[in-house]
């Protein structure tokens, strides 16, 4: 708004990232003479999923390279949180090729028996916003609701490229639960002095659960994909803490 453009809250459904996109293909469609559809994650139609990845992609670009200048070598394993999964694409895109383990992070909610957005995980094949990946839905085909503590991951599906990740196993897809990306939140700001944003306390919250399986010269790469201080009333909240 500062910058003057129009925006529009979306008031339909769960008013999730879901329901904004539903809403910016609706009208896209009906006003297609004079309207551009844009998104800033690795959903929809194609081309956008391949060029969004593509403009992502200068995160595993930059990152190799600082890894390369730093280190002299690639990272052990590459790890990044998913929702509609547009920076873990971004990082994982440019070691794809490489011999690094790559993780994605998913959203387990309250648990995945409970309230979840964790699609990868525990959802299967179907077509949503004019692409077919993987999805949360009913036995009848309808989309679920899907559930985080981080509106960034709240998001019934996933990028297709990741669907093919996971079918191809190439990448490994794990689950976080809200109070896990909560612990993980606390410990980055209090240790490094860092505020992660929720998303990404996601991917810090596997590293730590990760400790049993790497080795002490191993190099693990974490995309810190935000900051936190978007997310401080909901920390807040979630930990009883008045502001």
């Amino acid at each position: 708004k500062t910058l003057g453009a129009e925006v529009v809250a979306v008031q339909s459904g769960s008013r999730t990232l879901k329901d904004a996109t539903n809403e910016a293909i609706r009208d896209w469609v009906t006003n297609v003479r004079d309207t551009y559809y844009i998104i800033g994650s690795v959903v929809g139609p194609h081309p956008y999923p391949m060029m969004v990845r593509d403009f992502q992609s200068i995160i595993g670009r930059e990152a190799k390279q600082q890894l390369f200048e730093k280190e002299g070598r690639l990272p052990t394993i590459a790890v990044a949180c998913v929702g509609g999964g547009s920076n873990a694409i971004g990082l994982f895109h440019e070691f794809i090729p490489d011999q690094v383990r790559l993780i994605g992070v998913e959203a387990a909610g309250e648990g995945l028996d409970a309230k979840h957005a964790a699609t990868l995980s525990k959802g299967r094949p179907g077509v949503l916003h004019g692409s077919r990946s993987y999805l949360l839905q009913d036995q009848w085909g309808q989309i679920q609701e899907a559930h985080s503590i981080s509106a960034g991951l709240d998001y019934p599906g996933v990028g297709p490229e990741h669907s093919h990740l996971k079918l191809t196993e190439r990448a490994e897809y794990r689950a976080v639960t809200d109070d896990e990306a909560l612990d993980a939140f606390q410990r980055l700001s209090r240790l490094e002095g860092i505020i992660p944003a929720l998303e990404s306390s996601h991917a810090i919250a596997q590293v730590l659960k990760l400790k049993g399986e790497v080795k002490p010269d191993d190099i693990i790469l974490v995309n810190l994909s935000g900051r936190g201080d978007k997310d401080m009333n909901t920390v807040a909240q979630a930990l009883g803490v008045s502001l």
